[in-house]
């Protein structure tokens, strides 16, 4: 399902404009990065987590040519699916 298919089946079901759920949908996203961004972990219960995790700066290699390469620490955002939803799916 792309984004433009989930806005519709959202207003669908919720009775509301498209305009306003893709407003609303591109709000959510929005805040959701500037909390990570700053370090903080959001919940929406029921649904899940998205929290920042760290990478440890590790060596690799570079399957083109064999060379070793040494790949730098980095934050990586991660989205833990909640309880609710796990059962939901199963």
């Amino acid at each position: 399902m792309k984004k433009q298919d989930f806005i519709k089946a959202v207003a669908s079901a919720a009775g509301l404009s498209q305009d306003a759920v893709s407003k609303a949908l591109n709000t959510m996203v929005d805040v959701i990065t500037a909390e990570l961004k700053a370090g903080k972990e959001v919940n929406v219960t029921g649904f899940g987590a998205f929290k920042v995790s760290k990478r440890a700066a590790r060596n690799g290699v570079n399957p083109r040519t064999g060379a070793k390469i040494s790949i730098p620490a980095m934050k990586t955002p991660v989205f833990r699916a909640g309880k609710t939803l796990k059962e939901n799916v199963r």
